[in-house]
């Protein structure tokens, strides 16, 4: 059941396409560098303050399952 509703999200050529062509019915070619821009400027906002919560966490307990997972994957030094 769970392979039939994740085939059902899968967004193809064709439906990028009809969302593309439909938001630009809704909102106008001249409207879309604007939204484009906002977009992009959530998209930041919100790795900013992603990555400063990640900072956050690392201080109180630096030793984080993604500090732990780096360590991990380090090869020893010397041995390349």
């Amino acid at each position: 059941m769970n392979d039939s509703l994740i085939l059902a999200w899968t967004l193809g050529g064709p439906e990028i396409l009809l969302l593309f062509l439909l938001i630009v019915l809704l909102f106008g070619a001249k409207k879309l560098p604007e939204l484009a821009r906002g977009l992009g400027k959530a998209k930041s906002e919100f790795q900013k303050a992603t990555d400063e919560a990640e900072k956050e966490i690392n201080k109180v307990d630096p030793t984080t399952p993604t500090e732990k997972k780096a360590t991990e994957t380090a090869p020893p030094h010397g041995k390349n």
